[in-house]
């Protein structure tokens, strides 16, 4: 069965997560979206929330996905799931000039350690968690960039 490791902080998932996922199960036996903790992301909603959300937005794929939360290094984490490839999405040659030396330094770390980029979809390409929390803190309306769950979840927290 192939694996593939898709971290993020995913704060919160968007539509464009979905989306990846849901390409990567055309690729993939099985997704497992992993949800690092970092102190220089400093998120205002804690994991243990952040896994929930994330499992209620991907229940409709069923065991062909799981929700973990990691505070390790990437390479540690993506081996300890037996696999070795990792899933990132690129929206901007910005996106891609992050990801590139993020995947450098982690083959340099682990040279067995694949990475597997998709471009966004059309549809998500301007979607961002960031974006997301704001239009929302400024009461506008994300119905149509995330899950209903993730609509009340931030509702909830506002």
């Amino acid at each position: 069965m192939k694996t593939v490791i898709y971290p993020g902080s995913f704060n919160p998932i968007t539509n464009g997560h979905t989306d990846l996922v849901e390409r990567a199960l055309s690729l993939f036996d099985h997704v497992v979206l992993a949800i690092g903790t970092s102190a220089q992301k400093n998120p205002k909603v804690d994991l243990k929330d952040r896994i929930d959300l994330c499992e209620e937005v991907l229940s409709q794929y069923g065991d062909r996905v799981s929700v973990d939360g990691f505070n390790t290094l990437l390479v540690d984490y993506v081996r300890s799931k037996d696999t070795r490839f990792i899933l990132r999405g690129l929206r901007t040659v910005t996106d891609f000039d992050y990801e590139f030396q993020m995947a450098e330094m982690n083959q340099s770390l682990d040279s067995d350690i694949e990475y597997v980029f998709l471009p966004t979809s059309k549809e998500c390409s301007f979607i961002s968690s960031t974006l997301v929390r704001e239009i929302s803190s400024l009461g506008g309306d994300i119905a149509q960039f995330v899950h209903p769950a993730v609509v009340q979840s931030l509702q909830d927290k506002a």
